[in-house]
């Protein structure tokens, strides 16, 4: 017997549809084009997702308001551009990322994407990310940051930002995860402020 906790656990689930070209995705994207749903594409599977929660919602805000802290403080011209859609039809591929920023000026692409992931399932983002051609893909997820730098052979996983080497990926981490929004700015301003 399903219990009413994993029927709605279920909703959070991706609904995938296969064999589609480019141009049906087009098509069917023009038809789901609705507040609520998210869309993303990859080899002719599309990913049908509703958009977000409190606990996504809550996690992506912090993380954003944390990095663009720092990005000020160290004096790094961006753009944030949250989560804009990038599509490329050659590679079959559209994603939109929760969080994304061009780091200088003049940017056709950003150069981070942040993916805040709490149900499972879906596209390869990292494939998607990867015909994309973005630099670095973070994904907060179960309270830890994963970091992925693209490279000539694809992405493999860092323990430090290679587009911001400097930031203390450990105290980001942990000011995410604090419980108050404001006492996390607080300590994340006062720690990168004291180096």
């Amino acid at each position: 017997m399903t219990t009413t906790l994993e029927k709605l656990e279920r909703l959070d689930e991706p609904i995938l549809i296969d064999g589609l070209s480019w141009r049906e995705f087009k098509a069917v994207e023009q038809l789901l084009s609705r507040p609520g749903v998210r869309l993303s594409f990859l080899d002719g599977v599309l990913e049908i997702r509703r958009m977000p929660g409190r606990k996504h919602e809550t996690a992506k805000q912090r993380i954003s308001t944390l990095v663009d802290m720092y990005l000020e403080y160290a004096g790094i011209d961006f753009t944030p551009t949250g989560s804009v859609t990038l599509e490329s039809e050659t590679g079959r591929v559209k994603r939109e990322a929760d969080l994304s920023y061009e780091l200088g000026a003049n940017r056709e692409f950003p150069d981070l994407a942040v993916e805040v992931v709490v149900t499972s399932g879906g596209i390869n983002k990292l494939e998607a990310y990867k015909r994309l051609e973005i630099p670095e893909v973070w994904f907060w997820e179960n309270g830890a940051l994963g970091m992925y730098s693209l490279g000539a052979d694809g992405y493999a996983e860092v323990d430090r930002s290679c587009v911001l080497p400097d930031l203390d990926i450990v105290l980001l981490a942990r000011c995410i995860n604090m419980e108050n929004h404001l006492q996390a700015m607080r300590e994340f301003r006062q720690a990168i402020q004291s180096v």
